[in-house]
């Protein structure tokens, strides 16, 4: 029987698969993947389901369900420690316990949904940390070459929301991703202005690990990005749109600029949507712009993949018409596109 891909999103909207395959093993899951590539069958790689948007015709083709679990310290003394983490691990536990355990560096990534391999996927990034920040290497599967394969962080082509294998969409089975993350009490250097305000400390400064995950989940919390089963405002897949990179002079006066190290000027999307007339809660049915954050498109509880994209249509044709750019959907579209 097709198995209903709602039922595997935070978006909870999207059709049947075809085939529908849980893995609880590396081996298991290579071997699924191998085995549709020999027959030539379509591969949706599926981990938490917390940036995926599939249609409402669903997918022709096998999903395979990473349900890979287990973290390992390689190494653990006072200077830190390489964690090894199973890509089907879910992220936010994982978080919890570097936090518990003294391992600092993604202690300002609370909250977020979805599974430990996706992370590296589109290099997961809030409130000033990134995953590129303290990954040490990934370990894959490669579907075009039918080989194991290990990147080092240098080797993985990290940027804002991007890497290589963002870039080869399809070609990388994140099998374990792997931590360097030191010891200490105190958390890495808080980078964002908002998470510095409610720790009562400068920009730069350290506070203790449980306090920044604390205030970053209340933070998340506040605008509907901790997934809430009774709370349709996180019927989500967080954050629709990228905030843009542009040039210095094509910045709107009066929005957030936070330069980059190439000279462009990154700005929020989030800013651009409500200026451009879409305010918290926008939209009239089942699809709406949450009521605590504009960037987030949620589901009222019946929508289709139909109607959210709809609603991300009208607000990226807003902003075009109102400031000239183009925002960027950042949830990956499967048998649909804007």
């Amino acid at each position: 029987m097709a198995e209903p891909l709602a039922a595997h999103t935070t978006l909870r909207v999207g059709g049947p698969a075809t085939e529908f395959v849980e893995a609880a093993d590396e081996d298991a899951l290579v071997a699924a993947v191998a085995d549709a590539d020999r027959r030539g069958t379509p591969v949706l790689v599926l981990g938490g389901g917390s940036n995926l948007l599939v249609s409402d015709d669903g997918f022709d083709g096998r999903v395979v369900a990473v349900r890979t679990t287990g973290t390992a310290v390689d190494a653990d003394d006072c200077g830190g420690g390489l964690v090894r983490v199973a890509a089907g691990e879910t992220w936010d536990p994982f978080v919890a316990r570097a936090v518990a355990s003294g391992w600092v560096g993604v202690e300002a990534l609370s909250g977020i949904p979805g599974s430990v391999g996706a992370t590296p996927i589109q290099n997961v990034g809030a409130y000033g940390q990134e995953v590129s920040q303290t990954l040490a290497r990934v370990r894959c599967w490669d579907r075009r070459d039918g080989a194991h394969r290990t990147f080092a962080a240098a080797d993985c082509g990290f940027g804002y929301r991007t890497s290589r294998f963002k870039e080869e969409p399809g070609r990388f089975v994140v099998l374990e991703v792997t931590f360097q993350l030191r010891r200490g009490d105190l958390s890495a250097p808080v980078a964002y202005a908002e998470l510095a305000r409610v720790l009562g400390v400068a920009t730069g400064e350290r506070s203790p690990l449980g306090a920044v995950r604390d205030a970053v989940l209340s933070l998340r919390r506040g605008k509907g990005m901790v997934l809430e089963a009774t709370d349709h405002d996180t019927w989500s897949a967080g954050s629709f749109f990228t905030n843009p990179v542009l040039a210095p002079d094509r910045v709107p006066d009066g929005a957030p600029a936070w330069p980059q190290p190439d000279g462009r000027v990154k700005t929020s999307a989030a800013w651009l949507i409500d200026h451009a007339g879409f305010g918290k809660g926008h939209g009239t049915g089942q699809a709406r712009l949450s009521t605590k954050h504009p960037l987030a498109i949620t589901n009222r509880g019946e929508a289709t993949a139909a109607d959210l994209l709809a609603l991300a249509r009208e607000v990226q044709d807003g902003v075009r018409r109102a400031y000239g750019i183009e925002l960027i959907n950042e949830p990956v579209l499967v048998g649909c596109r804007l």
